[in-house]
């Protein structure tokens, strides 16, 4: 299976830490938004969208790349790591998505560390988040995405 992850991963490299969990699994194409705002999308089979969560939802260059690059009918999946939990993150990308018809086939979401706003004068929250369970947990979640 042609796998790829779109990803955002900036300030402390929480959900890099779990892509790259995938990647010593199976070979998978990284996306960095950061670096690419283009890229075909055409030749993968499951495309993933990763991202940390800011103001509620998915990195906007997360969001843009998706309206833009992906096509119509794919199968795809979401993985995001935040510091509080909540139910509605993945409602933009959800909707991004659902715009080229595609599947939504799983999401994956997790603690990670933050020191955003007024978490950074409390030393932030979650520390050592995203840890070993955090990332066996989304092998697992990836391991069932592709049998």
């Amino acid at each position: 299976m042609n796998v790829a992850i779109v990803y955002y991963s900036k300030h402390h490299g929480n959900t890099k830490k779990l892509i790259d969990a995938i990647t010593e699994l199976s070979e998978v194409t990284l996306i960095d938004v950061t670096k690419q705002s283009e890229y075909d999308l055409g030749s993968f089979d499951l495309i993933g969208f990763a991202s940390g969560i800011y103001y509620q939802k998915y990195s906007e260059k997360v969001l843009k790349f998706a309206e833009h690059n992906l096509p119509d009918s794919k199968k795809v999946f979401f993985i995001y790591t935040y510091g509080v939990k909540r139910d509605s993150y993945t409602s933009a990308i959800q909707a991004a998505v659902e715009r080229k018809n595609a599947k939504i086939v799983g999401a994956y979401g997790c603690n990670g560390f933050d020191t955003f706003g007024p978490f950074k004068f409390v030393g932030g929250i979650a520390k050592g988040r995203p840890n070993e369970s955090d990332i066996a947990g989304v092998i697992q979640f990836f391991k069932e995405l592709v049998r």
